[in-house]
């Protein structure tokens, strides 16, 4: 078996990607699965460039279980973006400074990807990322 998990997309805009993220664990767990695929995303309307990037505007959690959650930017060595606490729940917000930007160095395609730590049977998350897209 695998884990049970959903990625929603609820706005892909010019301006914003928006994707709301389940798993319910059945002890498995997931490693540097890509949640953010720019590549799948909308092109802009003004001039058809393709999505090259995303900033992370904000992150909504709800966490029952694991050891940690982290968010990894891309490349071809994935760089960490952030640790979400286990078994909490909350709001991260960085519009304050235009969000968090990818760090990563050389491969980097612009993608996040999600991985898991210390599943066990019947751990659960909600994530909402909110993304603000950039194009080259």
């Amino acid at each position: 078996m695998a884990d049970a998990v959903t990625s929603t997309t609820i706005l892909d805009s010019d301006k914003d990607f928006i994707v709301q993220l389940t798993n319910v664990s059945d002890g498995t767990g997931e490693s540097a699965v890509a949640k953010v695929d720019v590549s799948a995303l909308k092109s802009s309307t003004l001039d058809g460039k393709a999505c090259s990037g995303v900033k992370l505007q904000k992150v909504y959690y709800s966490i029952l279980g694991f050891t940690k959650i982290g968010l990894f930017w891309n490349a071809s060595s994935d760089t960490l973006c952030l640790e979400l606490n286990p078994s909490a729940d909350g709001v991260l917000d960085f519009s304050p400074f235009g969000g968090l930007q990818n760090t990563s160095g050389s491969g980097k395609n612009g993608d996040i990807n999600l991985t898991t730590t210390g599943h066990s049977s019947g751990d659960t998350y909600l994530i909402v990322l909110h993304c603000i897209k950039s194009y080259d």
